[in-house]
């Protein structure tokens, strides 16, 4: 990933000191959110399906723990919990039956089968990979917009 420039942190920093404490959590919370909102839509046009539960199964979360506030990203879940097999691919692999079960291939009933493996089809890391900028800049407008509701003066971004 390639090394990203954020123009005014020092006054940012400086806004948020004049913050209450649950306030400054409120707006980074939402920050963070809107953030990782740019990364999950592009995971979600990755996903390598047109349409599923994987697909469905992108989302996005926040915690404050200890005075830090985190965003997640997250597939999968009980309705798709495929999720790590699509993004990391499989190895080759024997599937065995359950006891007092078969498994059916090709109309016949058989107690083994031998998985080739399934190729990696990546979805989540290349929307890290590719989304940065624009997770930054949507952080940054949020982390405005919030501060402009606060009634704190807010100055024009910088940069180039």
């Amino acid at each position: 990933m390639a090394d990203q420039t954020i123009f005014g942190g020092r006054e940012l920093d400086d806004f948020l000191q004049q913050v209450s404490v649950k306030v400054e959590k409120n707006i980074l919370r939402s920050a963070l959110r809107a953030g990782a909102n740019e990364f999950k839509k592009d995971a979600q046009q990755q996903v390598p399906v047109d349409e599923g539960a994987l697909r469905r199964s992108v989302r996005v979360s926040t915690r404050a723990k200890k005075g830090t506030v985190y965003a997640y990203l997250k597939a999968g879940g009980r309705k798709a919990p495929h999720a790590h097999l699509v993004e990391f691919g499989t190895a080759a692999h024997k599937i065995t039956a359950k006891k007092d079960s078969a498994l059916v291939v090709n109309g016949k009933a058989v107690r083994d089968v031998d998985h080739p493996g399934a190729k990696a089809k990546p979805f989540m890391r290349p929307s890290f990979d590719t989304g940065a900028q624009s997770a930054l800049v949507a952080v940054g407008e949020k982390i405005r917009e919030r501060l402009t509701k606060e009634n704190i003066n807010v100055p024009a971004p910088e940069g180039p």
